[in-house]
Parts: structure tokens; C-alpha cells; sequence
């Protein structure tokens, strides 16, 4: 069997279990940007003003919305690759019955990977729906921004996998989300420009994944992609995805024959 079909039977068992509930998850998916861009877009858009120096030109929610959807694929990411994995190693003990059938560790990474793509997708493309009917979408270029917030998910996908497998309980996932996914989350350009920053910090984000994701998703739905800047940014994520899949077969060829 090759690692492709291998990896498509991982695939597919995940899809077993997620199809019973998958038109809640997909009914949320598409409640959840509303919520925000009402809630932050419109009503803290308002008190914002109409001043759009700040922001590009844009209005603040057409600002907003495509850094949500970026992040979006950072949050779905760390949800899928850390309980659910951690699970799987420890608790249900599903890749010990994955690996007592031709399935090897190579597979099960990419399994897990292809799955995170595809829910990351899926969610992606309802969030692009949302920003359409909100008028934010304005260029053709807007369905990059499925492909790239999907490779936004698979950088921090293959990392938090390669960390879940080191783990020997949850305890370092409280870690993860408060020291890593919430800054990330509030400092990575996702709510306000990094000019706001002070001069001493400004540049720190360029450091970190979300802010590269957060440029190519918002550059592609507002139609501002800057063509000498995004080859740095997509360079920045393929590195990161490359990295942590490489460190997550690695990881867990440990962990499991341990």
C-alpha cells in the first residue's frame, strides 16, 4: 500500500466519525464570523469612525474580516492537532490498531494532515462566503485565500502534532494556547495595524506565522497582495509546514515505539 492510500484510510476514518456531526460544525462555521464581524466589524467599527488612514483605506470590519479568516485557520488547526491526536496516542490508543495493519507513522502524519486541510477548507470557504456577503471580498483574488489560510492550519497542524507527541498529558496544552495561539492571535495584525505597536516591538511579528498569513489572506480578499512581499510570506509557511511535518514523523516514531 502507498503512503498516499495509507494515508487515505486515515483520512477516511476521521471522516467516519466527523459526518455525524458535521452540519453543526459547518452551521457554527458559518455563525462564528458573523458573530465577530458584527459584533467587532460593526459595532466596534463604529466607534472607530470613518477614519480609514489607519487601515489602507478600507473600512474597519473589510480590514478585519480577512485577518479573522486567517486566524481561523490557525485556531481549527491547534483544535484538531491537540486533544484529538493526544487521544489517539494515549487514551482510545488508535494508531497502536493503525499500526497493527499495514499503516506505518509516515502515513498516519499525512492522514492527519490531509484531514486538518480539509477542515480547514471547508471552513474557510464558508468564512469567504460570510466576508461576500458582507461586501468585504473585492477582487477575483479573494479564492486564494482558501488555499493560503489552509496553509496557515498545516504550519501549525505539523508542529502541534510533532508537540502532542512529546506530551505524556494535556497539562502543556494550557501552554500552548495561552503563550503561543492567544498572542499569536491578538499581535500578528489580526485586529489592528503593527504601526499601532510601539517602535520597539513593531517588528516582532514579522517573526511569527500568523502575521505572514494574516498578509496573504488579507491581501488576496481586498485585492492588495503585494507581490514582492508575498513570495517571503508563503516562503515563511511552506518552511514552517515542512519542519513540523518532518519533527511530527519523527516525534511520533518515538513516542509510539516507546
Amino acid at each position: 500500500m502507498t503512503v498516499l492510500a495509507a494515508s487515505g484510510r486515515v483520512w477516511q476514518r476521521n471522516w467516519l466519525v466527523y459526518r455525524r456531526l458535521w452540519h453543526r460544525s459547518l452551521a457554527f462555521g458559518f455563525l462564528q464570523p458573523i458573530l465577530f464581524l458584527t459584533a467587532m466589524g460593526l459595532g466596534l467599527g463604529a466607534l472607530i469612525g470613518t477614519d480609514t488612514a489607519a487601515f489602507g483605506g478600507f473600512d474597519y470590519i473589510d480590514w478585519l474580516g480577512p485577518g479573522l479568516l486567517a486566524a481561523t485557520g490557525m485556531q481549527t488547526a491547534t483544535f484538531e492537532s491537540t486533544y484529538p491526536i493526544m487521544n489517539k496516542i494515549m487514551w482510545g490508543r488508535n494508531y497502536e490498531a493503525m499500526l497493527s495493519t499495514p499503516l506505518g507513522i509516515r502515513s498516519i502524519v499525512w492522514g492527519e494532515l490531509g484531514w486538518t486541510a480539509f477542515r480547514i477548507g471547508t471552513l474557510a470557504a464558508v468564512f469567504l462566503v460570510v466576508l461576500t456577503l458582507f461586501g468585504i471580498a473585492r477582487s477575483p483574488l479573494a479564492l486564494l485565500a482558501v488555499p493560503f489560510t489552509v496553509l496557515i492550519g498545516l504550519a501549525f497542524s505539523a508542529c502541534l502534532i510533532a508537540f502532542t507527541a512529546t506530551q505524556k498529558n494535556d497539562v502543556g496544552f494550557s501552554a500552548i494556547f495561552r503563550f503561543v495561539i492567544n498572542p499569536l492571535f491578538l499581535f500578528s495584525g489580526t485586529f489592528f495595524p503593527l504601526s499601532q505597536l510601539p517602535n520597539q516591538v513593531e517588528w516582532v511579528p514579522w517573526l511569527t506565522p500568523l502575521f505572514h498569513g494574516v498578509e496573504l489572506v488579507r491581501g488576496s480578499v481586498l485585492g492588495t497582495l503585494d507581490l514582492a512581499t508575498a513570495p517571503l510570506h508563503l516562503a515563511y509557511l511552506l518552511a514552517m509546514f515542512g519542519i513540523g511535518a518532518w519533527l511530527a514523523e519523527r516525534n511520533l516514531t518515538r513516542r509510539m515505539a516507546g
